[in-house]
């Protein structure tokens, strides 16, 4: 009866050790296979935002910066599934996007494929409105200006993809209240609310 529980507790104990040995085994290789992808950008605006977005537009993470200068951020892109992505950093003038993939747990940025996409920048001063935009990554623009109170349309217009755009526009004359442009080029939508 005393070689029977030796025996058990010998077994006991052997099987405690080699799970503890798996366990630790297990533990140290997802160490080793955790890659941390350091994200950095110099002289970022308080404001500005930066997400990962996949192929289809799908938002994976947002984070608004919170204040300004330089900002460095670790990720660990490796538990993404197989695929296209992008980080972007969206400011005030530009958005910069870094388009990278995720295959077999091993992430390859394609830094000849990243891009500044320039946004249309509006300023108001004294019932006057300007808009401005850099042809510098040559796409069409095309924009409408509503006034916001009832959606009416007040003006449009489009410009070819070399074109660089300097209006300017008196609204000394229009409906005080508040204007809404809403721009449209590579794709995306930005808007911009003015009030006169």
């Amino acid at each position: 009866m005393k070689n029977l529980a030796r025996k058990s507790l010998v077994a006991i104990m052997l099987t405690m050790s080699l799970s503890t040995q798996a366990n630790e085994t297990d533990m140290t290789s997802k160490e080793k296979e955790r890659i941390v992808t350091n994200l950095h950008f110099d002289n970022v605006k308080q404001g500005s935002v930066l997400t990962i977005i996949d192929a289809n537009g799908l938002v994976l993470y947002n984070e608004a910066i919170k204040k300004t200068g330089d900002y460095s951020k670790g990720f660990d892109l490796t538990t993404l599934p197989d695929g296209e992505y992008f980080f972007e950093m969206d400011s005030d003038l530009k958005i910069i996007v870094i388009p990278f993939n995720v295959k077999s747990n091993e992430v390859i940025f394609d830094k000849e494929a990243e891009k500044s996409i320039y946004k249309p920048v509006v300023r108001a001063k004294d019932h006057m409105v300007y808009v401005s935009k850099v042809a510098m990554d040559e796409s069409p623009l095309s924009y409408k200006i509503y006034f916001e109170e009832n959606s009416d349309l007040v003006y449009s217009e489009k410009f070819e993809a070399d074109d660089e755009i300097k209006k300017v526009y008196d609204f000394s004359a229009s409906q005080k209240g508040s204007y809404l442009f809403v721009f449209e080029s590579n794709g995306r939508r930005y808007t911009k609310v003015v009030k006169i």
